[in-house]
């Protein structure tokens, strides 16, 4: 079977079995089967395919497996991060707050950075890619998502990954910038949750009754670790702006900032 024969297939078996977004599905786990971007697929398309490999890949969606974890890799901030069970998934969200954050770094002279819940390290590395002069700790509590932190930082040099708690006395050097998407999403709305996100690891998306209990954290714990002009910046649920702002009780100037569909994303605050 070739390339287009298996687009086709794949777009009716994930249809028939009621997987979201069959087309861009079908067509991103054929081209990765293919070893080729979805941009070549026009150029490939009578290529011959593995039909085993991508068998599994379709049956992996069929039971509700996120395409991202199917694939392996995910695309974030001109990069390619490993990701799968037990690792949050990176979102094009996240990619503003990193953008956000480089340009801020940017005009500082060799700045350290702090990122916490690192996950995947999508921040923390991006940042440490974009900003060469910088030193970045990404830390990380979950073993399962360490993994996936060391493989992403690997050929990093100015990062250092810490596999501890954010709840813990953990030594290290104040930062101009401490950043963080941590867990937000309130217990009770966990089971709400789409079928494919409930699949990610609750460590990473319960964040208490209210959705605040880690800002709240970093908000005690970790402030004293910031350089005194230093900025904390964080993600954040759409409907949690005014909360948050009120929750951030050691900063004086806490700004909410939207993200490209104008809902509330994140915060920049300064003590």
């Amino acid at each position: 079977m070739n390339v287009k024969e298996a687009y086709s297939y794949s777009v009716s078996f994930l249809e028939a079995n009621g997987v979201d977004e069959a087309d861009f599905k079908a067509l991103t786990v054929v081209c990765h089967v293919a070893g080729i971007k979805n941009s070549e697929y026009h150029a490939h398309k009578d290529d011959f395919i593995i039909m085993k490999r991508l068998a599994d890949c379709l049956w992996k969606l069929k039971t509700g497996e996120p395409l991202q974890y199917v694939i392996g890799k995910w695309d974030f901030y001109e990069s390619k991060f490993y990701v799968g069970e037990g690792v949050l998934i990176p979102r094009p969200e996240t990619e503003e707050l990193v953008d956000l954050a480089v340009k801020y770094l940017k005009t500082v002279t060799n700045p350290v950075v702090i990122d916490l819940c690192s996950g995947s390290g999508c921040i923390g590395v991006s940042i440490a890619k974009a900003v060469p002069d910088s030193k970045v700790y990404c830390i990380e509590k979950s073993k399962e998502a360490f993994r996936y932190l060391e493989k992403n930082a690997k050929d990093c040099n100015n990062v250092v990954l810490i596999n501890d708690d954010i709840l813990n006395d953990i030594d290290i050097e104040n930062a101009d910038l401490i950043i963080s998407n941590p867990p937000y999403i309130k217990t009770s709305d966990l089971a709400n949750l789409q079928d494919e996100v409930k699949k990610e690891p609750q460590m990473a998306l319960d964040g208490g009754n209210d959705g605040l209990d880690f800002y709240r954290i970093i908000n005690t714990d970790w402030t004293s670790k910031l350089k005194s002009n230093g900025v904390l910046m964080l993600e954040i649920g759409e409907d949690q702006g005014k909360d948050i702002v009120d929750a951030l009780t050691e900063f004086n100037n806490v700004e909410v900032k939207k993200d490209m569909y104008g809902n509330d994303r994140m915060v920049v605050a300064k003590r």
